[in-house]
């Protein structure tokens, strides 16, 4: 017998049922937040707000060379999210937009203030959550920090019209909800 389409569990439902008891195992409910370096307070999240979840990123940010300017502009980062800093336990993933999404849930972000911390990687972020989806770890985020960031910074070199490089980067990310939130 053949089971409709509609009562059989989505892909995104089936990772859920099985990421999110890994998840809450790993990963603490709540925590502190991370040590932000003298000079960067911009980057500090608003009153109210508490840590939900932290990851540690590996990928690449991609770049493409305008052709009209032939200045590096970012295309997308992509980038694996995992549990611990030796990068096991992995937990889901980062790409343009910016997005993060893991165990059925997805956030979207806009940055609101950057801070230079090592001048041979990308700057160090702050980002207010644009919308979120599932139920999973990012459902309720409502501001995500990108720190402790190595690479990724665009070539020094000028590039050929139109042509895209990736270079690798590592950052952790930490995602906040509102104090209030269930």
């Amino acid at each position: 017998m053949h089971c409709p389409t509609e009562s059989r569990p989505s892909w995104r439902a089936k990772l859920a049922a099985l990421a999110l008891p890994l998840l809450a195992a790993v990963l603490p409910a709540q925590g502190r937040p991370p040590t932000l370096p003298a000079g960067s307070e911009a980057l500090q999240v608003p009153a109210g707000n508490v840590v939900t979840f932290h990851t540690y990123a590996i990928g690449v940010q991609i770049y493409r060379c305008d052709p009209a300017t032939l200045q590096w502009t970012l295309a997308y980062p992509y980038a694996q999210l995992y549990a611990d800093p030796g990068y096991n336990g992995w937990v889901g993933f980062h790409t343009g937009g910016p997005t993060w999404w893991s165990a059925g849930s997805m956030v979207a972000g806009e940055r609101l203030a950057q801070a230079t911390v090592d001048p041979t990687a990308i700057p160090w972020l702050l980002l207010r959550a644009t919308g979120t989806e599932g139920q999973g770890p990012f459902a309720a985020t409502t501001y995500i920090q990108r720190v402790n960031t190595i690479g990724g910074r665009a070539p020094a070199h000028v590039g050929n019209p139109g042509q895209i490089v990736m270079i690798p980067y590592a950052a952790e990310y930490w995602f906040y909800r509102a104090a209030t939130q269930p």
